[in-house]
């Protein structure tokens, strides 16, 4: 039951994308890892630019995963990648539910699952060619295991180490692994072993992760982590707390919203009857969107940074509806509640599949009208030794087959610390002899002054969407 709704609700916005502009990505950063994943497995080169390594790809699990998709087809790169995310949905739904299921017991059908494999926010990312739902399973497995009465500790470390594979901030899940073991009523010798036991798993995969970056970018972290940072860096001059008020409010946009006393509930009770696996999901996803209001505070894209820890509040919220329920009394103001509840979720769960289809279709649009239009055109109508800059490099890296200078730092981490000076980056250009700068004209108004526009996109999508079209600048 819970396959076949992935599939239908999969069937639904890929089908609107491809009646929209045809089939592909709903974000350029996608295709950094389709590159990354095709030079891999083309050259077993682990670079975005053939011939420089370099430490651009977030999810570096990721694009290994994809890199198997281009050994077994390597003119398809949409098929295995949406097969990739429908597996990491399914876990997500088979994740939650065993986790609902032990904590407030068995029903015939599957809700949860159900509910899951058809969250929009969550089909949307699945389909995104992005890593996002890789973390979101580990994480929500992750949290299954600590929620079980004999923990594997060892597992849970080595799931927190794969986590970093997947995204840095894959990293907290170092905290409520020690929130629950600090306050587990082990004696102090038990707990120090269980926690050797975990600090082993988790070193397997960290130890190996943090050399691996620091072997290409002489970091351990990844480019990614400082050049997003930097490329956001005014976002943080809005009020702190409208910026954790707009995180906590991302995963409300749908039928989340009828969970939201649910979870408030679980958590409360998670610490009162010291269920502390319970209450670390809580802190950790309260954590989560602290941080990322904190130091990341974007929330375009539905909020596609934190849709990991999404289902996290989604199963706090249904444990906490199911035990709200319990505690009703029977009788008529009982069936009255439950049923609008039931029903307004239901209708507004289903609502949201058809506007997530929607929109998820006009992002792949712009994409496939804008960034990927002007890489084909930039392949066409260039020289193969031109340098390129660009601020969207996915598409112009997978299409384009030339050199690129990356205005987001993403590989080319040295315009980091210029990523914001208009002046400075003009003349790194110059000093690099790059032939043509690719952006949207209002993202570089001195830059793009006096400038030779010499192709502009005309796409659609962009434009009715608030946007504007992506232009190819002559620099020399």
């Amino acid at each position: 039951m819970v396959p076949v709704t992935g599939i239908g609700v999969y069937a639904l916005y890929l089908g609107l994308s491809a009646l929209a502009a045809g089939i592909g990505f709903p974000l350029d950063d996608a295709w950094i890892h389709q590159t990354y994943a095709r030079n891999l497995a083309a050259t077993g080169e682990w670079a975005f630019i053939p011939g420089q390594p370099s430490a651009g790809s977030t999810a570096p699990l990721w694009s290994f995963l994809l890199a198997a998709g281009y050994r077994l087809s390597a003119g398809m790169p949409y098929a295995f990648t949406f097969v990739l995310g429908w597996l990491c949905l399914m876990g997500i739904a088979w994740a939650g539910q065993m986790l609902v299921w032990e904590r407030s017991g068995k029903t015939t059908i599957p809700w949860v699952g159900l509910f899951l494999a058809g969250e929009w926010h969550l089909v949307w990312a699945a389909l995104s060619g992005m890593e996002t739902l890789a973390l979101g399973f580990v994480v929500l497995l992750s949290f299954y295991l600590l929620s079980k009465e004999n923990i594997h500790w060892l597992a849970v470390g080595m799931l927190a180490g794969l986590a970093l594979w997947i995204r840095p901030d894959g990293a907290t899940l170092l905290g409520p692994a020690i929130f629950v073991l600090v306050l587990s009523s082990l004696p102090l010798r038990a707990r120090l072993f269980k926690f050797a036991q975990w600090l082993g798993g988790f070193l397997a995969f960290t130890l190996p992760y943090l050399y691996f970056n620091w072997q290409l970018s002489g970091s351990i972290w990844p480019n990614t982590f400082y050049a997003k940072q930097a490329e956001y860096a005014t976002l943080l001059e809005q009020s702190f707390w409208v910026r954790v008020g707009q995180q906590f409010s991302l995963p409300l946009i749908g039928a989340g919203i009828f969970l939201l006393v649910g979870f408030c509930y679980c958590v409360i009770q998670a610490f009162r009857l010291r269920r502390w696996a319970l209450a670390g999901m809580g802190l950790w996803y309260a954590g989560m969107a602290f941080l990322y209001a904190l130091r990341l505070p974007v929330t375009y894209q539905h909020g596609r940074y934190l849709m990991p820890a999404m289902p996290v509040f989604f199963m706090l919220g249904w444990m906490g509806g199911i035990d709200l329920i319990r505690m009703i009394p029977e009788g008529r103001v009982r069936f009255i509640l439950v049923r609008s509840w039931q029903l307004g979720m239901g209708l507004t769960w289903a609502g949201f599949i058809v506007l997530g289809a929607r929109a998820y279709a006009t992002d792949v649009a712009i994409i496939q009208t804008e960034m990927v239009a002007t890489a084909k055109w930039i392949e066409q109508n260039t020289q193969p030794g031109d340098l390129i800059a660009a601020h969207d490099i996915g598409a112009m890296g997978y299409f384009s087959h030339r050199r690129l200078l990356d205005l987001a730092g993403l590989v080319s981490p040295e315009i980091i610390p210029v990523l914001r000076d208009e002046e400075a980056l003009a003349k790194t250009l110059d000093q690099k002899n790059v032939a043509w700068l690719v952006t949207f004209p209002g993202w570089y108004a001195e830059l793009t002054k006096g400038k030779e526009v010499v192709f502009t996109t005309g796409g659609i999508y962009a434009p009715a969407a608030g946007g504007e079209n992506m232009a190819v600048y002559r620099w020399k």
